[in-house]
């Protein structure tokens, strides 16, 4: 059994796996701010330009309360886009990209679990 860190560690590493493989590379991971934290700070490259990939990382063991998108609610989708705006503050060069928002949910057995990537997960027009 792991412990809630341990556990969030080791999805957090399968989760930036399998996007690395996917082609993104990580810029950032678990930077905290007052108010909010952002698990994956990711870029992608494509033919049209580079584009900066927040990506909120979510656990469920299982389904009884919806996934792990379900999991990031109006308050939770705010307080990444704050901390979104606060990382690009400090990282002009990057704030004049195109930005996405992605989640991947997680289930089952955190040292080895499902994934689910969910690009484009919400948008500023939703916060």
């Amino acid at each position: 059994m792991f412990d809630r860190r341990a556990r969030g560690q080791r999805v957090e590493a399968a989760a930036r796996g399998r996007l690395e493989r996917a082609g993104l590379r990580t810029l950032a991971a678990n930077v905290g701010y007052r108010g909010g934290e952002l698990d994956l700070v990711m870029l992608e490259r494509g033919a049209s330009g580079d584009t900066v990939v927040f990506v909120e990382v979510r656990y469920r063991a299982g389904a009884a309360f919806g996934g792990g998108l379900a999991s990031v609610d109006h308050g939770k989708r705010r307080r990444l886009v704050r901390a979104a705006q606060l990382y690009l503050g400090a990282h002009p060069r990057l704030a004049q990209l195109p930005c996405r928002f992605d989640v991947v949910e997680a289930r089952g057995d955190p040292g080895a679990p499902e994934l689910e990537w969910l690009r484009d997960a919400f948008r500023l027009d939703d916060v």
